[in-house]
């Protein structure tokens, strides 16, 4: 009885396993998983950054250490407070356009012909979310050259019971849901290329349920009595 056990829970593993790669197998993969999630040197170029709420800015005023700062947050609303001029709505705007604004804004009332650099010190929401089979799941910064094999990486890797043809990647671009399917060993062996990664996606790494189930049964193998021999 007890090794007819441990085959049933074979049987019944098996049959989830089938289960659940039947399901991934409905996501677009091969070439249409590219199409939506291409590498990095197939990606479309990014178009000029748009400052965020919750962004870090930094403005410098040539000739106006007082007017010069390194930290200035962008609060939820999208605005900064800013010396002399006070609430400024820079959320939407690319740096240049939100420079080009507060030195229109100093010039008209307080300054002549200011000089205005405004830069993003830190972007808000410019993290990947790894989850699943990896040793370290949780979110993670990113930048414009982070891959999938780079992400997977910050997760401290795959785990020993990982599935690594069941990568799954989501992202949102204009309020729809994008999704694909890539091979995690087929990319480390360079078979397939690796795709880009964007600060919102959510890296999901599969479970390989044939490999849980035999550790399982390797760790109930006593009470099983699997290895009596016959």
């Amino acid at each position: 009885m007890k090794k007819s056990g441990a085959f049933l829970l074979l049987a019944a593993g098996a049959s989830l396993a089938g289960c659940s790669s039947q399901l991934y197998k409905q996501l677009p993969h091969g070439s249409a998983a590219y199409d939506a999630f291409p590498p990095i040197d197939k990606a479309v170029a990014p178009t000029a950054y748009l400052i965020a709420p919750g962004d870090i800015i930094g403005v410098t005023v040539f000739g106006e250490p007082d007017l010069s700062l390194e930290k200035l947050p962008v609060d939820d609303a999208g605005y900064i407070q800013f010396p002399l001029i006070g609430a400024i709505k820079v959320s939407g705007l690319t740096p240049a356009g939100a420079s080009a604004m507060m030195a229109s804004q100093l010039s008209t009332r307080f300054l002549r012909s200011p000089s205005v650099t405004l830069n993003v010190v830190e972007q808000a929401g410019q993290v990947v979310t790894v989850e699943g089979q990896v040793a370290k799941a949780g979110s993670y910064p990113v930048g414009p050259q982070t891959t999938l094999l780079g992400a997977i990486a910050l997760a401290q890797s795959p785990t020993p019971i990982a599935k690594l043809d069941e990568i799954i990647v989501f992202r949102s671009v204009n309020n729809q849901r994008m999704v694909a399917r890539f091979d995690l060993a087929r990319i480390r062996a360079g078979a397939d290329p690796d795709p880009q990664i964007l600060g919102g996606d959510v890296v999901v790494v599969g479970l390989s349920r044939a490999k849980s189930l035999y550790r399982d049964i390797l760790q109930a193998a006593p009470l099983f009595n699997v290895f009596t021999r016959f």
